[in-house]
């Protein structure tokens, strides 16, 4: 049984394909089959979809209005008290349905956040709760979303349940701010794609219960369980929180947050986002493992986690493994905009840093990130890897801008941040850079690609004059990837530039022993692209040479 039924026009399908998502990312099962939706007598399937829905929303256009199609399902589901009308355009409803409250959301794009949305969505749940309580059979919507075996090759996303937070200080304000708590992380989750969030209706249930997680698991059908507390220490308040694996009960992570009392109401959207982050990157990271051990028979969820798994590990043997993955994700559900991302991603950093630049990698890099775009395009994880090869490729302003657009639909996603830093890096706007970078960090602080992050923000330094800063950051990037290219290659150039030449050769010959196909061409053509450095890459490219040949003239060989 589908939690919610998707009733429109077939010409209105961009439309309703950002309203299928946005409600899947609210944890909620739809069904909207757009493959079944050729005809214009009943299908059988469809028609069973249709009655059992718990809530069927109706998307009202001026083509849908005049719809033979959309008429008979918003009267079955009238008829059967299921109907929840949304307006996408200006446009009159048909007379029998002109008396019922419909929702104007014709200016609503996507946004999470919007108040008139949130709204609709609140009056969707009550549908289904009505229609629960009609039918006698009630089905938690975490469960219909997310314990049913997955039909789309594209595979399940974890689920995550958020338990009641409790409240340790005993003072009743903080009880208000606990249950607050879980309700902003539920929305603050739900913004990204590491997980199916379960909603609180549905775990708080569970309250002031003895925590079998095992069974809270099953019966919510979630992976992760997130539990929290909250208490006075002193003049702060500090919230707890932990990530469980509900079938093993095993702590996988845990972390504390400390804020002043008297800055708390300043300071709370910041922790929050802060929490929401660090969750959200442990959930991928753990995610990542698991994808890697599994032996066979992978969704494409899974290919996807391991292709980003090896492309955190950037380097000379793993970056085939991430492109190879990308492009099993896409194989296995190729109408799915993230597997396309991320192959872009895969694709666009080996053109930069394998220094094998063939320009058919630039322009399956680019065919890929449109034929993302062309499907998710309102999906932040779509944007931010799209962003991320586009940077690598050239296309620095449609970088710029989709790396914006990533950051405006989840401000909580360090990856997006990165790479919209990245894609001000190759415009030459470092400082905007650095503020990106800043943010990153303070949300998911020695996330997995960390060191991509220091390389980030080297070039950023280096665009701003600031060389010795810049030197000390590759460093810092090299202690936790010493393969990194992204800051091998602008180390030397920095040290042939301080004037210490034997250094800067030694670097060169270590990046001959990772990067066997590195020829002088390669490597000074790929900096002089100007790709990421921006507007130093002429100078770096003139350095790479000086270096290579002192290395040849001190015998060449590596």
């Amino acid at each position: 049984m589908p939690d919610i039924f998707l009733s429109y026009n077939r010409e209105d399908q961009a439309r309703a394909k950002v309203f299928a998502e946005a409600f899947e990312a609210q944890g909620f099962n739809v069904w909207w089959d757009v493959g079944l939706r050729t005809g214009e007598a009943y299908d059988e399937v469809t028609e069973n979809a249709l009655r059992s829905a718990r809530a069927v929303v109706v998307l009202w256009s001026t083509k849908s209005v005049v719809s033979r199609w959309v008429r008979a399902e918003a009267t079955l589901a009238d008829r059967q008290k299921t109907l929840a009308p949304a307006m996408i355009e200006p446009c009159d409803r048909p007379i029998m349905f002109e008396l019922t409250q419909t929702a104007d959301l014709a200016h609503w794009q996507g946004d999470a956040g919007d108040s008139a949305w949130s709204s609709f969505v609140a009056d969707v749940r009550r549908i289904m709760s009505a229609r629960d309580k009609m039918t006698a059979k009630p089905v938690p919507v975490s469960v219909a979303a997310a314990g049913a075996p997955a039909q789309d090759p594209r595979g399940t996303r974890p689920s995550l349940a958020i338990m009641p937070f409790t409240n340790r200080s005993g003072a009743p304000e903080d009880d208000v701010f606990a249950d607050g708590m879980v309700e902003d992380l539920i929305s603050a989750l739900s913004l990204g794609r590491s997980a199916k969030v379960i909603a609180a209706s549905a775990t708080r249930a569970f309250r002031n219960q003895a925590a079998d997680l095992r069974l809270i698991g099953r019966e919510l059908g979630a992976r992760y369980i997130l539990e929290g507390n909250v208490r006075r220490i002193g003049p702060n308040l500090r919230v707890t929180a932990q990530v469980v694996e509900a079938e093993s009960g095993r702590i996988l992570w845990t972390e504390r947050f400390d804020r002043p009392l008297s800055e708390l109401a300043l300071l709370q959207d910041d922790l929050i986002s802060e929490v929401a982050a660090q969750i959200g990157a442990q959930v991928n990271r753990l995610e990542m493992d698991r994808a890697l051990k599994k032996p066979s028979d992978l969704t494409a969820w899974e290919a996807v986690m391991r292709s980003f798994s090896a492309y955190g590990r950037m380097g000379p043997a793993t970056l085939p493994i991430a492109i190879a993955e990308a492009r099993r994700a896409t194989e296995l559900a190729p109408d799915w905009g993230v597997g396309y991302g991320c192959l872009a991603l895969a694709l666009g950093s080996a053109f930069v840093f394998t220094y094998n630049q063939h320009e058919e990698l630039k322009q399956e890099a680019r065919l890929s990130a449109s034929r993302a775009l062309s499907i998710g395009g309102h999906d932040h994880n779509v944007l931010w890897t799209v962003a991320w090869a586009q940077s690598c490729v050239g296309t620095v302003e449609e970088a710029v801008a989709n790396g914006a657009r990533a950051v405006d639909v989840n401000p909580n996603n360090a990856n997006a941040r990165n790479a919209y830093a990245q894609a001000l890096i190759a415009a030459n706007r470092p400082e905007e850079a650095i503020v990106q970078l800043d943010e990153a960090d303070r949300l998911a602080p020695r996330g997995f690609n960390y060191y991509i992050s220091l390389a980030n923000r080297g070039w950023a330094h280096v665009q701003a004059g600031r060389l010795e800063e810049a030197f000390a950051t590759y460093d810092r990037a090299l202690q936790v990837n010493p393969t990194n290219p992204g800051a091998l290659q602008p180390k030397m150039c920095l040290l042939a530039k301080f004037g210490r030449m034997p250094e800067a050769v030694a670097v060169l010959r270590h990046v001959r022993t990772l990067y066997t196909d590195a020829t002088r061409d390669l490597l000074v053509g790929s900096t002089r692209r100007g790709i990421p450095l921006g507007n130093k890459g002429p100078e770096f490219a003139d350095l790479t040479a000086q270096v290579w040949d002192a290395m040849e003239k001190d015998g060449g060989e590596v």
